[in-house]
């Protein structure tokens, strides 16, 4: 009953805290208002200034934060237990997470829809826009290459999965084309469109797909070449055709996928199956590096993550049709991703303890199970390691509702991959944004296309992901980077949110500066004790990119610093907006 009680207390907290914090920091600190403009509306092309209702570009923005954060952080960060990870999902995602998506969403949208290192010229200096810009570049390299690989590792542990991912791809297309070249109700049909997609997925387990070695080159990197491509077409069609009905799509089958894992424990409590097998604090487990702060870089997605900044201040604000709904949508998603780590947090700590087979083909259940799954931090390191927690523990749970479990596992694998696949397209088109800006500014206009843009996109990360051979593995290597790179970006991200706070006059800048002098803290100290680990091991690559990301940070922050204190706040300052066309 400790799981399920668990459960109950963080969703109600997350219900109290939407209605109460939120509210207050849209209505009192950042004054949302009905009759401001705003860019998805003044600037609208069809392509990637649409404005869209709250429901959809809801299901759009959260899938795209999600992906595979809020399962992979949560899913390696227990080894420290149970107890500290709750605490800084539920604190992290109200007072932290969701206060920077947000703000980096509201201020967008009062920026046309810029990107966060777009703006921050206006708001620091140009200098900084800079430096920005390549922490910015850096974290989206490092993202669309991993998560082509990502996804084509959970294709290699599910391949029951396979045909019902790529199935919704088509089926979003027809849904796109329905609701905004005929006008078609969305409900209805997306309600249509997902009992489709479910029917391929209970295919999936007869019909499972395996990708041989073609021409030499393994599996992960077919596949990694594939949903590379496929994220150059994602990103470069109207944001109607496939990112928002397939999203929409993904917004129900959170719903679903979440649905099912809350009335699994519901089933398995009262069932008396469930229990929390995981110490509720294991300050020294084996091999792991320490609790202060690693914990806080290795939870981001589910707490805070620098990513939702570029999510918010790229695509979602060039979207979101007034500012009132951009407080569901900012807020209230980083509040649902927070619940969905929440599930998490239950299914690896509990739900594993169901029931768990080992390499070796044994059985183990309760805490034996967990033991022997995170038995050293370098036993559950590893992705496949930490999804099959996740997605082991959620069938368990899920299979005393009698559900068979090779259902339950094709269901949260086909779930896990599709925000993966929304990930991977979101930052490929971000990242297009963000370049653009950049020869914009160097008057470099013959390389803004969108062609040209994504296919530099793609094009570095493809050399990227095939740097050490042909899996499609190589981003691996700059992989240890991405947590501080990350929580960097969201430390970085607060503080121009609180520069922009500051020129609002009174003490509003609190709810950012409070936040931002944590993150910056945390995320420094853990970036100098990666390099002194990168030092020891006499890792020379990411020695050096590390040490620049370090003197980035530093002067990031020097110069956030120094504008904050020379930036006198007026009350009276209007609120910038988009200007009308």
């Amino acid at each position: 009953m400790e799981a399920l009680l668990i459960m109950i207390v963080a969703f109600v907290g997350y219900i109290m805290m939407y209605r109460i914090y939120g509210h207050y920091i849209g209505g009192k600190i950042f004054k949302l208002s009905a009759a401001a403009v705003v860019p998805s509306v003044t600037m609208e092309d069809g392509i990637d200034y649409v404005p869209t209702k709250k429901e959809i570009i809801f299901g759009h923005h959260f899938t795209s934060i999600a992906g595979t954060g809020p399962i992979v952080g949560p899913a390696i960060a227990i080894i420290w237990g149970w107890l500290p990870a709750l605490i800084w999902v539920f604190v992290g995602s109200v007072v932290m997470g969701a206060v920077h998506d947000f703000g980096a969403l509201i201020i967008s949208m009062r920026n046309q829809g810029k990107s966060i290192s777009d703006f921050t010229a206006k708001y620091v200096n140009s200098r900084t826009r800079f430096l920005f810009f390549l922490i910015v570049f850096l974290e989206l390299w490092i993202v669309i290459a991993v998560f082509g690989l990502v996804i084509a590792i959970i294709f290699a542990m599910y391949p029951q999965s396979v045909m019902a991912v790529w199935v919704e791809v088509p089926i979003a297309m027809i849904l796109g084309y329905l609701v905004y070249r005929k006008n078609k109700s969305v409900i209805g049909l997306s309600l249509w469109a997902v009992l489709v997609m479910y029917a391929f997925v209970f295919l999936g387990p007869y019909l499972p797909i395996k990708m041989p070695t073609v021409l030499g080159i393994p599996a992960t990197g077919v596949w990694t070449i594939i949903l590379l491509a496929y994220g150059f077409i994602a990103s470069v069609l109207p944001v109607t055709a496939l990112l928002q009905p397939r999203d929409f799509i993904n917004s129900h089958q959170l719903v679903i996928a979440m649905g099912l894992m809350i009335l699994g424990v519901l089933g398995a409590a009262f069932g008396g199956h469930l229990e929390m097998v995981a110490p509720a604090v294991q300050l020294t487990p084996e091999k792991a590096p320490s609790m202060w702060p690693f914990l806080f870089i290795t939870i981001a997605c589910g707490a805070i993550s620098g990513f939702h900044a570029l999510v918010s201040s790229g695509t979602s604000a060039k979207q979101v049709r007034s500012e009132h709904d951009a407080l569901f949508v900012g807020y209230g998603s980083m509040l649902m991703e927070g619940a969905l780590a929440t599930l998490v947090i239950v299914a690896v700590a509990a739900g594993i303890g169901m029931g768990y087979t080992t390499k070796a083909g044994e059985t183990l259940t309760g805490v034996a199970a967990w033991t022997t799954h995170y038995s050293s931090w370098a036993a559950a390191a590893g992705l496949g390691s930490k999804i099959s927690a996740f997605v082991d523990g959620a069938a368990n749970m899920i299979n005393t509702l009698g559900i068979p479990k090779q259902f339950t596992l094709a269901i949260m694998a086909v779930f896990v991959a599709s925000f993966a696949g929304t990930t991977l397209d979101t930052a490929t088109r971000i990242q297009r944004y963000v370049l653009s800006e950049l020869f914009i500014s160097f008057k470099l206009d013959f390389l803004t296309g969108k062609y040209t843009a994504t296919a530099i996109a793609v094009g570095s990360a493809m050399i990227l992901a095939f740097a050490t051979g042909a899996s499609g593995k190589g981003a691996l290597k700059l992989w240890p980077l991405f947590g501080a790179v990350n929580q960097t970006l969201a430390a970085l991200a607060l503080i121009i949110i609180t520069v922009y706070l500051k020129t609002q006059g009174g003490v509003k800048w609190l709810v950012a500066g409070i936040p931002a002098i944590f993150m910056s803290v945390m995320t420094l100290w853990a970036a100098v004790l990666n390099q002194l680990q990168f030092n020891n091991a006499h890792n020379l690559l990411l020695e050096t990119i590390n040490a620049i990301i370090i003197a980035i940070a530093a002067w990031i922050l020097l110069e956030g610093i120094i504008k904050f204190f020379s930036t006198e706040g007026d009350s009276d300052q209007p609120i910038e907006t988009a200007p009308v066309l």
